[in-house]
């Protein structure tokens, strides 16, 4: 019977060992979880920020070919209207 008693403590005390390991795997499981959430959070939010600043940079690109082409085209307009000077005081 001492035995006995004796086996039972036994599988008492790794019953608890193991409940004890299992209680801190789920904590650290949980733990885990919360700050890789927090960081998919974070990482949503950068790339948000990202598409804003991406939408900014490509406005920008047009407004810069629509200034080059007034550029050419106000240069076009020049040229030909000092041409035609030209070739009227000749």
């Amino acid at each position: 019977m001492n035995t006995q008693n004796s086996g039972n403590d036994d599988v008492s005390i790794k019953l608890a060992t193991y409940m004890e390991r299992l209680d801190n795997y789920i904590q650290t499981q949980t733990n885990l979880n919360e700050s890789i959430c927090k960081n998919l959070e974070n990482i949503e939010e950068e790339l948000a920020e990202v598409s804003t600043w991406k939408n900014k940079i490509y406005g920008m690109r047009t407004g810069i070919v629509a200034l080059g082409i007034l550029v050419l085209h106000t240069s076009a307009v020049m040229g030909s209207f000092a041409a035609m000077l030209h070739w009227w005081d000749n």
